[in-house]
C-alpha cells in the first residue's frame, strides 16, 4: 500500500494552491467552505485525500492509514467525525455495505456498486450496465431518499 504524503496544512494557510489529481488545496478550502463547513487543517487534509484523486471509495479505517504518514496528526475518531460531517454536508455518499461497515464515495450522484468480497472492494458499476429500476412509492408520510443496490462478486476459482 502506498502512503499519502500530507503537507503541513496551517489554520488559515493562504499560500498558492498545492495540486494533486487536479485538486488544489484551494479548492478544496472552498468546497468545505460552500459546503458550510470551516476548513480545519483537519479537514482541509482530509479533503484533499478525498477529492485530489478523482472519484474513490475509502472506509474510515482506510483513509485514516493513508493519512498517518502526512504532518497532519489525526486521530481515527477526527477521521470518523470529518467524514461523517462531510456526509452531512453532502460532499460524500455512505455506503452501506454490510453489518455497521461504511463506504464513503466521493461520488455523491446517483449510481451502483459492485463490491469485491475477496477484496474488501467496492468499485462503480457503469451507468449502462444497469437497468433502470421501478421503485414502489414511499409509505405515507415518507419520501424515497435514494435507492442503493449493491452487487456482491468474487474471483472465480
Amino acid at each position: 500500500m502506498t502512503r499519502a504524503v500530507l503537507p503541513r496544512v496551517e489554520a488559515g494557510a493562504t499560500a498558492a494552491p498545492k495540486t494533486v489529481g487536479g485538486c488544489s488545496f484551494r479548492n478544496v478550502r472552498e468546497r468545505l467552505q460552500e459546503a458550510g463547513l470551516r476548513p480545519t487543517r483537519q479537514r482541509v487534509a482530509l479533503g484533499w485525500l478525498l477529492f485530489g484523486k478523482g472519484d474513490r471509495h475509502v472506509t474510515a479505517e482506510t483513509l485514516f492509514e493513508e493519512a498517518k504518514g502526512g504532518a497532519t496528526h489525526l486521530s481515527l475518531a477526527t477521521v470518523y467525525n470529518t467524514l461523517r460531517q462531510f456526509s452531512e454536508a453532502g460532499l460524500l455518499r455512505e455506503i452501506a455495505v454490510y453489518g455497521s461497515r461504511i463506504w464513503y464515495d466521493t461520488n455523491t450522484g446517483p449510481h451502483f456498486h459492485f463490491y469485491v468480497e475477496d477484496r474488501d472492494q467496492l468499485l462503480d458499476i457503469p451507468d449502462e450496465m444497469v437497468a433502470v429500476l421501478k421503485l414502489p412509492d414511499a409509505p405515507d408520510g415518507m419520501k424515497i431518499l435514494g435507492a442503493d443496490v449493491i452487487v456482491r462478486v468474487r474471483a472465480q476459482a
